[in-house]
């Protein structure tokens, strides 16, 4: 007589996580300890010594609404100027870049990479002071905000015109060719077809360079601006002086956001548009 065994019936296998899940779950893992810290920091930060030191409302009023009317609105002006000077050398770079003639070639080159390399700061002073003492009797248009213009714009145009490159390249060589063998000579094909199709592709780095060129404006204080003047920065470093507090560097800063902020989501917007037409 045989004997049978029995052996415990196993346990279902636990159920396996699918890769979303898994995803869900170190998400709201990460999201549980960022709030854990943020909730540490907040808790140990001593807020009465932080805000005398940094939130003082009544230096905020004193600062208004000056801080708008000259600071933030010279900001804007002297990135706006600068912006177009650059958009204009840019582009002139880039065709020469791509020119069939080597000497354009070099050139352009020599600029971009010579600018490039350059501390803005370097070159917005020997903009502003060194040609005039090259040029006796030569005066910026505006003052100051054509010393800015040209100081910061001939930075920034070096890098737009590696930026219109990249654009003018992203163009079918098709389309190009097509346009020639219609008899349109080289110049009016770029000016007609090639650019205006390039000018889609560059847009969102092009306001990624506007916003680099508002913060570049903080070197403006190098050219000894007057009070009406001044932008964020400057108009900031002189209420610290006098207030001997760091609430005015806050309120730059938020002044900054309010310029930078709306930029980046126009700039989200037209990749996103970008990457939809293509």
């Amino acid at each position: 007589m045989s004997t049978q065994t029995t052996y415990p019936a196993t346990e279902a296998a636990a159920p396996r996580l699918t890769r979303r899940q898994r995803a869900r779950v170190s998400l709201g893992i990460q999201y549980a300890l960022g709030i854990a810290v943020i909730g540490l920091l907040a808790f140990m930060t001593d807020w009465a010594t932080f805000s005398a030191a940094f939130l003082r409302f009544d230096i905020l009023e004193r600062m208004l609404p000056r801080v708008i009317l000259i600071g933030l609105v010279n900001t804007i002006i002297y990135a706006t100027l600068a912006f177009i000077f650059a958009f204009v050398v840019g582009l002139l770079l880039a065709v020469m870049r791509l020119s069939s003639v080597s000497a354009y070639r070099w050139l352009a080159g020599a600029y971009i990479e010579f600018f490039r390399g350059v501390p803005a700061l370097v070159v917005l002073f020997m903009a502003a002071y060194g040609i005039p003492n090259a040029f006796p009797g030569f005066q910026f248009p505006g003052d100051k905000y054509g010393m800015v213009m040209v100081g910061l714009g001939i930075t920034a145009a070096a890098y737009m015109a590696e930026t219109f490159r990249a654009g003018i390249q992203a163009v079918p060589k098709g389309q190009l060719e097509a346009a020639r063998t219609l008899g349109m000579s080289h110049t009016r094909t770029m000016a007609t077809i090639v650019i205006p199709q390039a000018f889609r592709v560059v847009i969102p780095p092009l306001t990624n360079e506007m916003i680099l060129l508002v913060k570049d404006s903080s070197l403006v204080y190098v050219l000894g601006v007057t009070a009406a003047q001044y932008e964020l920065t400057k108009f900031a470093q002189d209420f610290l002086n006098r207030s001997v507090n760091a609430t005015p560097l806050i309120v730059a800063a938020l002044c900054y956001l309010a310029i930078t902020l709306p930029l980046s989501g126009l700039v989200r917007k037209l990749e996103a548009r970008y990457a939809k037409a293509r």
